[in-house]
């Protein structure tokens, strides 16, 4: 039943378009009810502050344009599309990319994983995986889409009644690992892994290296160049804690030698660092003399990651469902912050497209607008194509990238495609390119996920400095409530809350990295 209600909540609009304007082709404004999970802060005897989720119920004043359409039986009948309040749709402000004002970039111009042109977009380091594995090429890809990136089932059969106030459960509970804080744990991981191939990425030899202003405080955004022989053969860009992790067994065999010379650039200056290898868990630190301005407001790009196959249909509508919740909780934190969201779904060749991106945009509600246009279909085999859907989301969308928490949420259930001998790029390639931009991916494992696809999803989490984190679900099974997981992480070794409130406790971790004391 939740299923088909999250499938036909824009059937409700069409039907209450309907009933308030006769069929007419003119814009009516309606009211539509909705119960949603809203977040309230308690405050208790103690002093402490609680957290606690209610449902309400929500009016929403919405415009529907009340259209003609196709349905199944090829017979026509009304459509409806939904403006959102004021009836007209906001223009984004940055992304010369984006088109139309539709937010969704014209990706026709840019170049797919696997061609030639590909390479020029990419950064000056090495890489972590063989440079002969193969990619593909993107399906050619039309811009700006107005109807909804993919397709429902059929409409609801004649007499069927559909609910004005719609009961939605918006509550997704999940747990989170961070690999890197659990080191041990995670090289007895990799080492017992026998799972469907992965790329190997060696980071048994990990260093952490800090760069710090005169002051002691981290420098967000320091470049870290990793020479070798006179040559830079990787690139690196602290995080908002002023750290990068390089791992030099992950570098091509002719880029590993015993020392390695480290220049840390930052604000027109450079510090020298001399990294002599080996050991498994190298700490460093180096004192530069500029740091940040200290810059009142925070910039913060958070871009989402979506496998949009058929599999991903509950997570995508409850997801939609959920922005809200963190756009507020975003928007209320004490410390103030510049944020703008970003999009890129993906699926898989044969599909009715392979990706999709939406500009940056700091107008949530227009982020919004093209969010509720992704529905899930397709895929097919159990693998999608999310090499090529990493490779547009590091490199398509207009990322800030300096003095910028960059942040990118992977929500998908599958695996990457490994069996394409065209494709010149893969995600072992692309979380390079990700570290070198100092954008963090923290992975949310859906319902379904694979040992594989587990695997991968550590990966790119622990590599660039992100977590992975994975949904939890109650004897009900996939789509409840509860502490469950088929996950390999042992029991009593995470915490389980809220998808929504993880995801804003995240953000406020990193935010609290650019707090002066």
């Amino acid at each position: 039943m939740k299923r088909k209600i999250a499938l036909w909540l824009g059937m409700s609009l069409l039907l209450i378009a309907l009933a308030s304007c006769g069929g007419m082709a003119e814009p009516q404004i309606v009211e539509v009810t909705r119960v949603v999970t809203e977040t309230e802060v308690v405050e208790v005897e103690t002093g402490t502050e609680t957290v606690v989720e209610v449902e309400v119920e929500v009016t929403r004043e919405v415009e529907v344009v009340v259209t003609e359409v196709m349905v199944e039986d090829g017979s026509l009948a009304a459509g409806a599309t939904e403006s959102g309040e004021g009836g007209s749709p906001h223009t984004p402000t940055d992304g010369p990319k984006a088109t139309n004002g539709t937010g969704w970039v014209d990706e026709s111009a840019v170049p797919g994983a696997g061609s030639a042109e590909s390479e020029a977009v990419r950064g000056e380091g090495g890489g972590t995986a063989d440079d002969g594995f193969a990619a593909t090429e993107s399906m050619p890809e039309s811009a700006a889409p107005a109807a909804p990136l993919g397709t429902a089932s059929a409409p609801p059969s004649a007499g069927e009644v559909v609910e004005e106030s719609l009961p939605i459960n918006t509550e997704l509970t999940a747990g989170n690992i961070d690999d890197n804080a659990q080191w041990d744990a995670y090289m007895t991981y990799q080492r017992e892994y026998s799972g469907p191939a992965i790329l190997p990425v060696d980071v048994s030899e990990r260093h952490q290296i800090t760069v710090l202003d005169p002051t002691g405080f981290p420098v967000l955004g320091a470049v870290l160049r990793v020479v070798v022989d006179g040559e830079v053969v990787q690139t690196l860009r602290t995080m908002s804690n002023g750290l990068a992790y390089f791992f030099p067994r992950a570098l091509p065999a002719n880029q590993q030698t015993a020392e390695y010379l480290i220049r840390a650039e930052f604000g027109g200056q450079t510090t020298e660092l001399a990294l002599p290898s080996g050991g498994s868990n190298n700490i460093w630190v180096i004192n530069h003399p500029v740091g940040n301005d200290g810059a009142a407001v925070t910039r913060l790009d958070i871009h989402f990651l979506i496998d949009t196959t058929g599999s991903m249909a509950d997570e995508i509508y409850q997801l939609t469902a959920n922005v809200q919740s963190i756009a507020r909780r975003i928007n209320a934190l004490e410390q103030p912050v510049e944020v703008r969201y970003g999009m890129t779904v993906y699926r898989d060749r044969g599909d009715e497209y392979t990706t999709r991106t939406f500009e940056f945009t700091p107008d949530i509600n227009f982020f919004e607008e093209g969010l509720l246009q992704v529905q899930a279909a397709g895929g097919g085999d159990y693998p999608e194509d999310l090499n090529e859907g990493l490779f547009k989301a590091i490199h398509v969308p207009e990322w800030r990238v300096e003095e910028t928490i960059s942040l990118v949420f992977l929500i998908a259930d599958a695996p990457p495609q490994l069996i394409y001998e065209d494709q010149e790029t893969n995600y072992a390639l692309e979380m390079v390119e990700a570290a070198e931009r100092g954008i963090k991916i923290y992975a949310i494992a859906s319902s379904g996920t694979d040992p594989q696809a587990e695997y991968v999803f550590r990966q790119l989490a622990q590599y660039t400095g992100g977590k992975f984190l994975f949904l939890t679900y109650g004897a009900g099974g996939a789509g409840t409530t509860g502490t469950e997981t088929d996950m390999t992480v042992e029991e009593g070794s995470y915490d389980v809350t809220s998808l929504d409130g993880m995801v804003v406790q995240i953000v406020e971790e990193e935010l609290a990295h650019r707090q002066r004391q």
